[in-house]
């Protein structure tokens, strides 16, 4: 059984920052990518950063471009999201999520299509 856990999410104020983590129950290098996605109430799970397994390639959302990062530690089985100038509006629970598909090199899937395992999710708060 394939379990991904999230920790580190919490209330912050609007300016700080947050590092969120997912500890893999496989090793990470099993995973072709590694993703963060959110899900705000109301509003569909958007992608949010992805990396591929050997942590070269990445890929961010349009919304936390230069503020958020993320990093994987394939010898630690973890995937960590730095998430700094948080704004209010990245209030959401955050979802880690893992694929096995094969893609090209340079390709990291955004889409939830393109993820087979999740994580239960950790809830980030933003105040202003």
């Amino acid at each position: 059984q394939v379990q991904l856990v999230e920790s580190g999410g919490g209330l912050v104020q609007a300016g700080g920052s947050l590092r969120l983590s997912c500890a893999a129950s496989a090793g990470t290098l099993s995973w072709s990518a590694m993703g963060w996605f959110r899900q705000a109430p109301g509003k569909e799970r958007e992608f949010v950063a992805g990396i591929r397994r050997y942590g070269i390639t990445t890929k961010y959302g349009n919304s936390v471009k230069g503020r958020f990062t993320i990093s994987k530690d394939n010898a630690k089985n973890m995937v960590d999201l730095q998430m700094d100038s948080l704004k209010p509006e990245d209030t959401a629970v955050y979802y880690c999520a893992a694929a096995m598909g094969t893609f090209s090199p340079i390709v990291v899937p955004t889409t939830i299509y393109g993820y087979d395992y999740w994580g239960q999710g950790t809830q980030v708060t933003v105040s202003s």
